[in-house]
């Protein structure tokens, strides 16, 4: 074979190397109080390539200086899934202010117990972790690493739990977590509720500015948690906000609705929409996320991150109807 056409092969290989795209393996978090799937639920569980479920099992909050669970997850009869299950809670950064030891135990036994007895009593296939989700911050960061070490102790399972941009970008500030293994949310870049034209769920140029030293970061399993979710975002006569859940840009053609821009419409007529009274003049800003958004995070993380599963955020029919996985 002549080096000429060996050149030319090479090349090609290259090409095709170079162009080829890495499948990232996926699946979902259950972040509904009741577990229970329709058949488009299902059937998109049952395609995802992750044999885990990140499933919401409570919320901890500290109420009137007590520890309170908030939200405890019932399960309907019909559901079933070959998933394992991967008990998630969320804890508030208040639950974690002024926290003494002895409250650090106990909080870590409580946590234990209840996702024990939820397991049990729905007959959960529950796998070998536990998945702490907080927005943890520089005050609270030495007494959230002593309760994730505690609870690793109590319940003998593997402690992960979620990163935020913000704990990425200010690393030296809030502290590297003791787990092994934690769950990038690359969702949230800015608040709903602060008058903006960016999109409050993802704005990738935030994002890449947050994450531009990922490759830095010490703990290196990383899986990579992206958002599919959406909402309406509400702005009165006195621009206060406030939102609806999981409107898309479907359920502005209204009649009623008079458009203002491709995601947004004003209000003409007072009355009942979405479940909520609205007024004439109030204003609705959809926000959802694009398939090239979700890509254009993607493929900014390849370069950050070796190798990633991808865990969408979240799992309902109103999300994941006509999406490609």
């Amino acid at each position: 074979m002549s080096m000429k056409i060996l050149r030319i092969l090479l090349l090609f290989f290259l090409m095709a190397s170079c162009s080829k795209k890495e499948n990232h393996p996926y699946t979902f978090y259950y972040w509904k109080t009741n577990l229970k799937l329709d058949q488009e639920e299902k059937k998109t569980l049952d395609q995802a390539s992750v044999p885990y479920l990140y499933t919401r099992f409570f919320d901890v909050d500290k109420v009137g200086g007590k520890f309170q669970p908030v939200a405890v997850i019932t399960k309907d009869k019909s559901f079933e899934s070959n998933k394992q299950i991967v008990p998630t809670v969320f804890i508030t950064n208040q639950t974690l202010l002024g926290i003494s030891s002895e409250e650090i135990k106990f909080l870590a036994e409580s946590i234990h117990q209840l996702v024990q007895k939820k397991s049990q009593e729905y007959h959960l296939k529950i796998n070998n972790e536990i998945q702490i989700d907080c927005d943890w911050t520089a005050g609270t960061r030495d007494d959230y690493f002593k309760f994730l070490k505690e609870l690793k102790k109590v319940s003998g399972k593997e402690i992960t739990c979620t990163l935020r941009l913000h704990q990425v970008k200010d690393k030296k500030q809030t502290g590297i977590p003791p787990v092994e293994k934690v769950y990038l949310m690359c969702y949230s870049t800015s608040s709903p509720l602060e008058k903006s034209d960016k999109n409050s769920i993802l704005d990738v140029h935030i994002l890449k500015s947050y994450l531009s030293k990922m490759e830095d970061y010490p703990i290196k399993k990383i899986e990579v948690a992206l958002p599919i979710y959406s909402w309406g975002i509400v702005t009165n006569h006195l621009d206060k906000h406030r939102l609806i859940n999981a409107l898309s840009k479907k359920d502005l053609e209204n009649p009623n609705f008079k458009k203002i821009s491709d995601h947004e419409v004003e209000i003409m007529k007072d009355g009942f929409y979405f479940g909520n009274y609205l007024n004439k003049g109030f204003k609705i800003k959809v926000e959802e996320i694009s398939k090239e958004q979700l890509e254009d995070v993607t493929n900014f993380l390849e370069k950050k991150i070796p190798h990633f599963n991808i865990i969408y955020y979240q799992l309902d029919s109103k999300f994941v109807l006509d999406r490609k996985f």
